[in-house]
């Protein structure tokens, strides 16, 4: 049956504020879905991001637990065959990049970004664009720390969002007193860069994609944090 996105949007349960424990699971909630192909791939798409973070902690010994919502477990411990769509483009693998990982970043923010396109939405591509602008501003941050060239360590630069400006949120960024609270004010920006995205009260698709990417953060603050 067809979901009404007016009554489907009005049901899922308020999220908190950034800190707040997620009052959904990221499974539960594709599972809510599991009848709209559109907005379940959509919303995969948002979601993949985190498994891709949990694969890459995994792979580099950060982690030793993982627990996948779109990539399937050998996937995320290395022992199975990535998704088409995130094998590297060859053009891409030429020349070795300086981290191995950066080609799958590569790969899917390419796949996000013409799903985006092809699904003509607005919200994604923007999405998108900031994550690549970010990643690249922090990228660029940490090679010049340890005085290497910038340019070896960006992915995807002519997806990246020309407009933003991170000067403020870096300098903060370099100045927190731990590794945790710098990377918990980069959650806190990306909170309130969705705040000013938000489609409230619209019923719109684009407010069910700000609430998957606002239900991320949340996760990921709490995976952060040692609460999950």
């Amino acid at each position: 049956m067809k979901l009404d996105r007016y009554y489907y949007i009005t049901s899922l349960p308020v999220l908190g504020e950034l800190g707040a424990p997620p009052p959904i699971g990221f499974v539960e909630f594709l599972e809510s879905v599991a009848d709209h192909r559109r907005w379940r791939e959509l919303i995969n798409s948002l979601f993949l991001l985190e498994d891709l973070r949990q694969r890459e902690a995994y792979l580099s010994g950060e982690v030793t637990d993982v627990d996948p919502t779109v990539l399937s477990t050998s996937q995320m411990l290395n022992r199975g065959p990535l998704p088409a769509y995130l094998v590297p483009d060859p053009d891409e693998t030429q020349s070795p990049r300086r981290v191995a990982s950066d080609a799958l970043w590569e790969a899917y923010f390419r796949y996000v970004a013409a799903l985006a396109s092809s699904r003509r939405n607005a919200f994604l591509a923007a999405w998108v664009a900031r994550e690549v602008a970010l990643r690249n501003a922090l990228a660029a941050a940490r090679a010049t720390r340890l005085g290497l060239e910038e340019a070896d360590y960006l992915v995807a630069t002519d997806l990246a969002a020309a407009e933003e400006d991170f000067t403020g949120l870096l300098s903060e960024w370099a100045a927190a007193p731990t590794p945790l609270a710098g990377q918990q004010r980069l959650l806190r920006a990306q909170w309130d860069w969705l705040a000013q995205h938000d489609a409230h009260f619209t019923f719109d698709e684009d407010e069910l994609l700000v609430y998957a990417a606002r239900l991320m953060l949340l996760v990921q603050w709490q995976r952060m944090t040692g609460n999950g």
